[in-house]
């Protein structure tokens, strides 16, 4: 059981990973709080009371304290990130503990035990802001949706943010493949087919392939073309914890694994073609996806039919407009030798993603 005190979150940012500070006198109840520690990835500092050094109070990230020891720290400095630790369901009075050493949230165990060790796995790796997270989406097959996904990540990793780049689709041939980094070492989907619980960031992070100075992850050329939804929910809040933006390469279907990652996305783009044929077969695909997706934009891809402007094309799906997806015309040339799409920052694609990039971080900010 986890209950909390108030709501708000402990004093943690990307760049101050930190040690988490365990105060008990219970040897039980100690060998627990190590276990979980060690399970999250962090090494704590264990106390028995206050601690004496000036600031380690104060300091820590997240400070745990059993319920043995409530009365030792009962006039310490207030502060965020503090929880009280029990075991005694039963237990009425353990509330009234917490309000007078001001804890955040009253935890029992076991039963709070994977809540307990994501909280302790945040701290391990100073998450900050969760990152800007945008899924891109064919209306129709060959809609440019993986070129498109290619090129927003590339844009966001040339402006210096971590960028991770997400292939959702395992019938689409493979990012990697798009990038020119199908042989490049690294973790593919079926490595992480049996994720359950938590994903540690950072160990994802260094397990995948870098390419153009982003991460990805993408499929191999196995024959697996399903990845449990619990595994997807994993990978991808991972992923989501590093902050920087992730750019979610999806498939048209919406099954429960799609339906995982639509659930973590702040912004999806659907790409269109200009032609009434591909608005009727959009249509559907966004009244599938925007069953998950609340923020669903529309973008145009030319040539435009006649009568078919991109306002037209947006009125006709009922979504917001995006913009024009402009055509590259170096991609439309044949040859194995082309750079990946808007890698050179020059060019109309590359000049949409900036501008989508622009706007959706100071949309992100102002939210």
């Amino acid at each position: 059981m986890a209950g909390s005190v108030t709501h708000d979150p402990p004093p943690v940012g990307p760049d101050r990973p930190g040690r988490p500070l365990i105060v008990t006198e219970d040897a039980e109840l100690l060998d627990d709080l190590l276990r979980l520690c060690a399970a999250a990835g962090a090494t704590p500092e264990v106390h028995h009371g206050l601690p004496e050094r000036r600031g380690t109070w104060e300091g820590a990230p997240l400070v745990l304290v059993g319920d043995d020891a409530a009365r030792r720290v009962r006039g310490a400095a207030r502060r965020r990130g503090v929880v009280l630790v029990g075991r005694d369901q039963d237990d009425s009075g353990v509330w009234r503990r917490a309000v007078e050493i001001g804890a955040d949230h009253v935890l029992m165990l076991p039963d709070g035990e994977q809540w307990l060790v994501d909280r302790i796995a945040d701290v391990a790796e100073g998450v900050g802001r969760p990152a800007l997270t945008v899924g891109v989406i064919g209306g129709r097959g060959g809609a440019g949706a993986s070129t498109l996904a290619c090129a927003l990540a590339l844009t966001s990793a040339r402006r210096g943010l971590r960028t991770l780049l997400v292939d959702a689709d395992p019938l689409g041939g493979g990012l990697d493949v798009l990038l020119g980094g199908e042989a490049t070492e690294g973790l593919r989907w079926p490595a992480f087919a049996a994720s359950r619980g938590r994903v540690g960031g950072g160990a994802l992070e260094e397990s995948l392939p870098a390419l153009h100075s982003l991460r990805v992850l993408s499929w191999d050329r196995g024959d697996r073309v399903a990845i449990p939804p619990q595994a997807v929910r994993a990978v991808l809040a991972a992923g989501r914890r590093r902050g920087g933006a992730v750019v979610v390469d999806l498939p048209r279907r919406v099954d429960d694994g799609v339906a995982e990652a639509l659930a973590q996305i702040d912004v999806g783009l659907l790409v269109v073609p200009a032609e009434l044929r591909a608005v009727a077969a959009a249509g559907r695909v966004a009244s599938a996806v925007g069953m998950v997706l609340r923020d669903l934009r529309v973008a145009v891809r030319g040539p435009h039919a006649p009568g078919l402007d991109d306002r037209e094309v947006a009125r006709l799906l009922g979504l917001p407009l995006a913009g024009e997806v402009p055509v590259e015309p170096g991609l439309l040339r044949p040859g194995e030798d082309k750079a990946p799409p808007a890698a050179s920052g020059r060019g109309p694609l590359a000049r949409f993603c900036t501008v989508f990039w622009e706007r959706a971080l100071i949309e992100a900010g102002a939210a």
